[in-house]
This record gives structure tokens, sequence and C-alpha cells, in this order.
């Protein structure tokens, strides 16, 4: 009951009326979209609770899924996507995504991995703090370390094939452990990163938060340039990066990432049959013997 029924005599004010937004609390805390799970968070909340955690804290970690991850995870094997399922945050990382939740009539906020890297260091990382990476390569890391004044970067650069190499996998894991922080960045593309995440809580020994961000130290060091903030707005950003590196971007923004659209589909008609059943079941008319 609202505030309003309790209260009959009281009339709403007017001058207010177009401010009320939906009550978080009365929302689920998560939205299942384009069969992904995502938090109901925007920018200034995800760095807001990433912030709040103190160092020392047992370790959780973030993903921030795109449209390539999405597309992929459709034909991953279980054990993929329940990697997502363990983290403690998921939020979306492509503004494509976020026009078709639009369009959808859904609401997903966009936390870029590569924003959210540049907030935390230049507002909520102290320059003296640990900071543990797992990824990235020396130049990458020197300049990070230049561009920051960072005095304490542990780094750890694993083998390549880490997805069909799970002793170094656990390896990773190992650095994370002799090596606590409050933030963990680890950058070596999904879902390495977040299989690297897993063994981390795992183990139980891990502290902190990790984040699993792919590329976006590279594009704090100035390793690989970001679009134009007017391109980024206009979601044209994954235009830029087809431009700016076309023998390596060419399939996943022209062969992979239209897939998406099949994967809209199906959310879409799986959608349609979960309202269905809801229905039924209210009426009272589903029986599930």
């Amino acid at each position: 009951m609202s505030v309003t029924d309790q209260i009959p005599a009281a009339k709403p004010d007017r001058r207010n009326i177009d401010r009320i937004e939906p009550d978080r609390r009365q929302q689920s805390r998560h939205l299942w979209f384009l069969n992904a799970t995502f938090d109901r968070v925007d920018f200034g909340q995800t760095t807001a609770r990433i912030a709040e955690r103190p160092a020392g804290s047992a370790f959780k970690f973030v993903v921030t899924p795109n449209v390539d991850h999405l597309v992929r995870l459709q034909t991953e094997s279980n054990w993929v996507r329940q990697l997502y399922a363990q983290a403690w945050l998921t939020v979306c990382d492509s503004r494509i995504l976020e026009l078709i939740a639009f369009i959808s009539g859904e609401k997903v906020d966009v936390t870029p991995g590569s924003d959210l890297t540049r907030h935390l260091f230049e507002t909520v990382i102290d320059p003296d703090e640990t900071i543990t990476i797992i990824g990235a390569n020396a130049q990458t890391i020197e300049a990070i370390t230049a561009r920051y004044d960072l005095t304490d970067v542990r780094w750890y650069e694993p083998p390549m094939g880490l997805r069909h190499n799970l002793l170094a996998v656990e390896q990773c894991a190992e650095f994370v452990s002799k090596n606590p922080a409050r933030f963990s960045f680890i950058c070596v593309g999904s879902p390495q990163q977040e299989m690297i995440a897993r063994s981390c809580l795992r183990r139980g020994d891990c502290e902190g938060t990790g984040l699993c961000v792919g590329a976006s130290l590279d594009f704090l060091a100035g390793k690989v340039r970001r679009a134009p903030r007017w391109m980024q707005k206009t979601r044209l950003e994954w235009l830029y990066r087809l431009l700016s590196e076309p023998k390596r971007m060419w399939r996943r923004y022209l062969v992979d990432g239209p897939k998406i659209a099949f994967v809209w589909w199906e959310w879409r008609k799986a959608k349609v049959r979960l309202k269905r059943l809801e229905k039924l079941v209210r009426s009272g008319k589903f029986d599930s013997q």
C-alpha cells in the first residue's frame, strides 16, 4: 500500500509529479536481457559500490559483457556461461546493447569497462596503494604507472592459450592471492579473465575486487585510442575501432556482431513464453502435474 493510500486526505504534490521514478526497491535487483543477467545499477552506483569495498574484503569480481560476449555465450558450453553467474556485479559495456534494450522496452544502464577503469584510477585509487594486474604488457604497465604516479604495481603476464591451460589460470589466481590489493585488474580477454576470477573466488584466500575489463588498460596507456566522444555518444565506437584496426576487428564487427539480432529474437520468444506461463499460473489454469 502506498503512502497516499494510507492517508486519503493528502493530495499529490503536482510540482514533483514529473520527478517520480520507479522505486528500485520495488524492482528485482537483476534484469534478464538477451539471455544474460545484468545488475540494475548505473555508472555512478557501480563505481560507488566498488569504491566502498575496503581493503582486505573477501574477493568478489565484476564482469562487463558487450555484444561480442553475448553472441559467443549462446554457443559456449554451460560452464562458460556459469562464469558470469558467479560475478558480484554484471554491468553492460555496450551502448549498442543499451539501444537494443530501449527498443525492446527495457532499461539497461551502461558502464563501459574502459570508463570504469579510468574512473577508478583518476578518483578512487591512491597512487601509493598496491595495484595487482593480470595481463597487458610491459609498455602498458610502464605507461599506466607513469601516468598515475603509481608506486606499487604487482604485474603478472600469463602465457597465451589460457583457456586451454588450467594450470596457468590457477597460477594467475595464485599471483592475486600472494599480492593482495584492493583492486585487481584482470585484462586477458573473455572468457579467460572470468576463468581467472572464478579461480580466485574458489581459492578462498584472495582479497579485494577483481575487475574483468579486457583492453581497458591499453586505452589508458594510449596503446589503443578510443573513439572521439561524439562517436561514443552516438554509438559509433565500434565503427571507429573497425576503421582503426580492420584486419583484427572486421570479423568481430561485420560477421559476429550482427548475430546479436538472432540472440534478440530468441530472447523475445522466450520472454513471450514466460509471460504466457506467468498468466496461466496467476489464473490457476497451470497444472505442474
